[in-house]
């Protein structure tokens, strides 16, 4: 990897797939440059983990519901009850319905996609083509250096 890179191929490949599976040093830093010059293009940045998403399809595009933890506490009458569930909205939905009128569009970067299973990577990859201003980028892994591929080379791969 050079010195300073720009970025340009990782850019033009993002928007050539609509999703990619990236493989970042393990000392991080890299990953950062690149959502910084992706916001710099026009992107609005979504950066969540796997870890703890559950169904994907909902928590992205589906209204879910979510129950708060438990921490050992037994329920006073206010507050929330044992067994409530909040409902929230669709996560990509309602970050679309507020992007910048000059924005390209909604980049959702997720890290720690190693746990992610075959089907959910599947349902990522395909989530350009449902809606054409989100773009998909997940950590898949570690590498010496930084590089990434389409997601659907990286679906194969596993």
């Amino acid at each position: 990897m050079a010195l300073i890179t720009t970025g340009n191929g990782f850019i033009r490949d993002l928007e050539k797939f609509g999703s990619l599976g990236v493989y970042v040093p393990l000392e991080g830093g890299y990953e950062g440059r690149y959502r910084r010059r992706l916001r710099a293009t026009g992107y609005t940045n979504l950066h969540i983990t796997a870890r703890g998403l559950g169904d994907v399809a909902a928590y992205l595009k589906g209204v879910h519901g979510v129950r708060p933890p438990h921490l050992g506490k037994k329920s006073t009458g206010s507050g929330a009850a044992v067994g409530e569930v909040y409902y929230l909205p669709p996560m990509i939905d309602s970050h679309l319905q507020h992007l910048p009128p000059k924005s390209k569009g909604l980049l959702l970067w997720i890290i720690e996609g190693h746990i992610l299973s075959d089907q959910e990577v599947e349902y990522l990859a395909n989530l350009p083509k449902l809606e054409p201003r989100v773009k998909v980028v997940i950590e898949r892994g570690g590498d010496r250096y930084f590089r990434w591929t389409s997601l659907e080379k990286t679906l194969l791969a596993s």
